[in-house]
């Protein structure tokens, strides 16, 4: 009889492939055990596993030391467990979190998130602490999008203190925030942020299916997020709107907007946006209704000067001479009368030089940088005219197409600007104005075709007249009662024809 228990055991061992009372069964790799953690921290130098005593019982505590302060460990856990007297441990660690025994990837998660995890064993009790006190960064004023008036707080790297510095201003049950778990390897934590009785669901539904379809390993900056969500990841255009002052996220809440803010990034991106939204600032709202109109039409404006005004210069010097007046003309033939190559070989050198300039600036320390930005385009402007290899009235040109760039309040338009810049001049230089016609043809076609949340990008233009009192011109506030159709927008959940 014993031979033949043991020969049915051997056989069952065979057909499953382990022993079936072997406690590391495949259906039991969820369980939580000191063990099981173990083994998932392999490797994790900084993970401590620390015996406790409570009263003749031992227990474990696991955390990571780059994660938790000792001192913070020691008043929430280790000095409460050192009082107790009998009793429920949950009584004692009032902040303590029940976890079930086959939630192991969880409770790990947690772990390497700056949690503390108390195991019982003989209680066959599993809690866990939230005792996170890495440092953080204090919440300090905006590098990209400062302002004369209104508050001067900024996002920092923490989700939630992003969430307190909105929450603080909108004190309403309505403003509702889903957290949902991004990356693979990272599992960032991303919060989804709107307005219940403002904000169209069909576009809180549509940036949540498109957060949880996005498939990637480790996402370090929501602009990364961004790109991975938008209509069209092809265009050189922002499609959403981001921010790092809490203030405009209150103002694209309130007009019901979807925010999203990610834990590690100190932005919120907002959807949908416009084309015009992205020469709107902050400060427009703090401002008198003309001071903001006025500001809104040169930024507005500065956009197709900055990419019309160097291929204009290509344009009337190689195909339409007869287009300048007669003393204009002599003037700039004077002035190239030294330079050996054509008009379009001519402004690509001088704006490459520029780009050079803007980016090493940009990676170098500020102080050197400033000073590189300065002297380096005052020294090799003067240099490339003196040598012949530029006119001194294209630097003036190059000079205020480069200003004009960073007009845009999103950097990312300014970006933008500049690539659409050289598809303009490079179509100048093949076919003069008619190329530059063509370009505009095609870049007025590739902002109707592109779309946010489903939303035109030309919006307000395709929606109602009423949203135009808030878009280039800004009218009185006390005009300003409705929430823009962008955010009223009507579409399916799924993306337009042709979206990847």
């Amino acid at each position: 009889m014993a031979f033949w228990d043991m020969w049915r055991g051997m056989a069952r061992k065979t057909a499953h492939g382990t022993d079936p009372k072997d406690t590391t069964f495949p259906e039991d790799k969820g369980a939580v055990t000191k063990e099981s953690i173990q083994g998932e921290l392999q490797g994790v130098e900084d993970a401590k596993f620390t015996v406790v005593k409570i009263g003749e019982e031992t227990g474990t505590l696991i955390y990571l030391t780059t994660m938790v302060d000792v001192k913070v460990l020691q008043n929430l856990v280790l000095d409460p467990l050192s009082r107790m007297r009998g009793g429920s441990v949950q009584d004692v660690l009032k902040t303590a979190e029940l976890v079930p025994s086959d939630d192991l990837p969880k409770l790990v998660h947690d772990i390497v998130s700056g949690w503390t995890a108390l195991l019982l064993p003989k209680r066959r009790l599993i809690l866990k602490i939230n005792t996170f006190s890495a440092p953080q960064r204090s919440i300090d004023t905006t590098e990209n999008e400062t302002t004369v008036l209104g508050p001067q707080d900024a996002f920092t790297e923490t989700l939630q203190t992003n969430l307190s510095l909105i929450k603080r201003r909108i004190r309403s049950p309505q403003l509702k925030h889903k957290t949902l778990m991004l990356g693979t390897d990272t599992r960032n934590e991303v919060a989804v942020i709107y307005m219940q009785n403002l904000a169209n669901q069909e576009n809180v539904e549509r940036v949540i299916h498109r957060l949880q379809n996005v498939e990637y390993t480790g996402f370090f900056g929501l602009a990364v997020l961004k790109q991975m969500i938008e209509d069209k990841p092809y265009s050189p255009f922002p499609q959403f709107m981001i921010t790092s002052r809490p203030d405009h996220a209150i103002q694209n809440l309130l007009d019901g907007r979807v925010a999203v803010i990610m834990n590690g990034s100190p932005e919120a991106v907002l959807s949908p946006a416009s084309f015009f939204e992205m020469f709107m600032s902050p400060e427009d709202m703090y401002n008198r209704w003309t001071t903001a109109s006025l500001l809104r039409t040169i930024r507005f404006g500065g956009f197709f000067i900055t990419v019309l005004l160097t291929s204009s210069y290509v344009s009337v010097l190689t195909y339409h001479p007869e287009m300048l007046p007669p003393a204009l003309l002599t003037l700039l033939s004077e002035s190239r009368s030294k330079v050996p190559f054509p008009p379009v070989i001519e402004v690509l050198l001088i704006e490459l030089t520029i780009e050079v300039l803007r980016e090493a600036g940009a990676r170098m320390p500020s102080k050197i940088g400033q000073t590189l930005g300065i002297v380096g385009g005052i020294v090799i402007g003067t240099a490339a005219v003196e040598a012949g290899l530029a006119s001194n009235i294209l630097i003036v040109l190059v000079a205020i197409s480069a200003l004009l760039s960073f007009l845009p309040t999103n950097y990312l338009m300014s970006n933008a600007s500049r690539f659409v810049r050289y598809v303009f001049i490079i179509a100048a230089g093949f076919l003069g104005m008619f190329g530059q016609a063509l370009a505009l043809a095609w870049l007025m076609a590739h902002l109707s075709a592109v779309t946010s949340l489903g939303t035109p990008y030309l919006s307000p233009v395709p929606r109602t007249w009423s949203d135009i009192s808030n878009s280039i011109l800004r009218v009185p506030l006390n005009y300003m009662m409705k929430r823009s159709g962008v955010s009223r927008a009507k579409r399916s959940l799924t993306r337009p024809t042709g979206e990847e």
